[in-house]
């Protein structure tokens, strides 16, 4: 199938932005590649100090028959839902290392965290910024440079963009990417979602409120909502970082184990073929694109607009929110899941998941199928569904036609013809919307602004009555080098509860939402943010704003003249000393004070 025109030209476009610092970076990566393998290479006592836990058998084979020795990161905890199952995957990734003639270490640990859990206190203002603790956390696992090639253990938000950076730097290693699964389906998202909006009105207390997120967070597994940590997934099957098919397999299915297994064979057969295929070289340019398209196409999380800047960045491939806009306009949204849906992730994959999407989106000239992947059949192994047979054997089958196609559709027949982002711009910045969920009578919403410093300001006037009209929230100094740029998901129920008593409202915020802002529209990472002098320290209460997600714009409709002429305000100093203080922030100082905007990555490490 010819590549979409508009998808070759987006390409072009990156390729050509990128050529300085993509060859830089190739550079880099071919004299690392080049070198002699580490046990050969650095001294007898880097050697010795290298290998010295490991069992005779094994430190015989890496160092005196020089066999492949694989490095493991992993971000397991035994806190965190969806990385609770990686706790036994470094002794299975080792035995069938042994069973190939090579060994496995286990490099070093990330940390990971949960939004879930920090949501709306002081330790979500780490979260943004524990993606670049993760990569550098990488780096220094990777650091001790006696592996020819990598695992990446790791699910959720932060993890999987954070290990990824820390890969690229390490681009010369063959890398594959490694997964849990999400958590078997329990109560319904929309019916979490209810029993949130009715405890936002006062009609249930916390012991309803808690029973029913218990039942919604059950067990082990990432959420079954298609946010960040389940967007990961599909792009990392985009990017052919996986072992095909892996993403939304469920931690206790029996296929589970041996995909962990067919993991450490596929790094370790790229290692032993001498295959050029390493990390660095699998993320190019048209693998960006293809990540891009997968999150369009599935109307994934905002918070890629963030982390795969990043990422890209990480490989010396500059990208930008216009590329998503301009891929936005040709490609489909294929997908409806929560929050652009009823259907969980569970209910994904049985219609079709990862590999009915990549096929259509193939099929349709949208990717690009010419990239190279971890597997030797390159993007095409991804259009198939990994099951086992009784003797542990895996085969994958196509995916075939949609198994219901209330959540998945062909390119034929989409949920919209239009990717299920869009970018705003206009007097009041760049941000962008999730619009994949918002319903069409809501991409035009004006109406006078109602201005707050922080999100439990909100909070404290939706309880006092006073939000009862057509209203545009503004919440500003939530940006990265005011606070980290913390996700705002407890802003939902107010502002759902508000739209749907009938009220046109909508959300304005140089912060994050990712897939929480569901129904209700909400122009995010409004770029430049408030505290870096961006125009929201401008507004004023009452101002007339317009939110228009047809024609991508955000303005103030104020006169030009006195805009220009109207005074920023500065953050206060009392928000400036608070959002320092406690849960750790004191040690993110410098990260806040370095970060970029959203649309460059927020990077603290540029």
């Amino acid at each position: 199938m010819k590549l979409n025109p508009a998808v070759e030209a987006v390409t072009q476009r990156i390729i050509e932005r990128s050529q300085p610092t993509r060859s830089s970076y190739l550079e880099r990566l071919t004299l690392a590649a080049n070198r002699k393998p580490g046990p050969e290479r650095l001294g007898c006592a880097n050697v010795a100090h290298a290998f010295a836990a490991m069992p005779v058998n094994d430190k015989l084979r890496v160092v005196t028959e020089r066999a492949p020795n694989i490095g493991i990161v992993t971000a397991y905890n035994d806190m965190l839902s969806a990385h609770a199952p990686l706790q036994h995957y470094p002794d299975l990734i080792k035995q069938e290392a042994r069973k190939g003639g090579a060994t496995a270490q286990v490099a070093g640990g990330v940390p990971a965290m949960c939004d879930g859990i920090t949501q709306g206190t002081a330790g979500m203002e780490l979260s943004l910024f524990s993606r670049d603790v993760i990569a550098m956390a990488t780096a220094v696992a990777l650091s001790h440079d006696v592996f020819d090639g990598a695992l990446m253990l790791g699910v959720c938000d932060k993890i999987v963009p954070g290990l990824l950076i820390g890969a690229l730097q390490f681009g010369h290693l063959p890398t594959v990417f490694v997964p849990a699964g999400p958590m078997t389906s329990g109560l319904s998202n929309g019916d979490k979602s209810k029993v949130r909006e009715l405890a936002a009105q006062g009609l249930v207390g916390r012991a309803e409120l808690l029973q029913a997120e218990s039942k919604a967070y059950h067990g082990p597994g990432t959420c079954t909502f298609y946010g960040t940590a389940n967007s990961n997934q599909m792009l990392l099957e985009a990017m052919g970082l996986h072992v095909p098919g892996t993403a939304f397999i469920n931690p206790g299915a029996a296929v589970r184990e041996e995909l962990t297994r067919e993991a450490l064979r596929t790094v370790l057969g790229i290692t032993k073929a001498r295959r050029f295929a390493p990390i660095g070289q699998v993320v190019d340019e048209r693998c960006i694109v293809n990540a891009m398209v997968a999150l369009l196409a599935t109307g994934g999380s905002t918070n890629h607009l963030i982390h795969w800047v990043a990422v890209a960045r990480a490989a010396g491939i500059v990208i930008d929110w216009n590329d998503f806009a301009a891929l936005s306009e040709v490609v489909p949204l294929l997908s409806r899941v929560y929050p652009n849906g009823a259907a969980d992730v569970n209910q994904f994959q049985a219609a079709g998941g990862p590999g009915f999407v990549i096929r259509e989106l193939l099929d349709a000239g949208l990717m690009h199928a010419d990239v190279l992947t971890v597997r030797t059949g390159g993007l095409r192994e991804y259009t198939g569904i990994p099951s086992a047979s009784p003797d542990g054997s895996l085969h994958w089958e196509d995916a075939g036609a949609s198994r219901d196609d209330a959540i998945v559709r062909p390119t034929s027949a989409p949920f919209s013809p239009h990717g299920g982002l869009k970018l705003l711009a206009g007097n009041l910045g760049r941000s962008v919307i999730k619009i994949s969920a918002v319903p069409d009578d809501r991409h035009v919403i004006e109406a006078p602004c109602r201005v707050f410093d922080s999100q439990e300001a909100l909070h404290v006037a939706f309880a006092a009555d006073e939000l009862n009209r057509d209203l545009i929230c503004v919440v500003r100094w939530q940006g990265p080098q005011a606070n980290g740029m913390p996700e705002l998901h407890k802003l939902t129920p107010p502002l759902a509860v508000l739209q749907g008593k009938g009220f046109r409202v909508a959300l304005v915020t140089d912060g994050r939402m990712s897939g929480a802002s569901g129904k209700v529209p909400a122009a995010i990472h409004v770029s430049p943010e408030a505290a870096a002098g961006g125009a929201l320290a401008k507004v004023r209460d009452g101002d007339i704003i317009r939110l228009d997600a047809n024609a991508g714009t955000l303005q103030v409709l104020v006169d030009a003249a006195q805009w220009e002429v109207r005074a920023t305000q500065p953050m206060p100093q009392a928000l400036i000393e608070a959002n320092g203080l406690g849960m750790g922030r004191e040690l993110f100082a410098s990260m806040r004070r370095n970060a970029l905007s959203a649309e460059q990555g927020a990077c603290s490490w540029l």
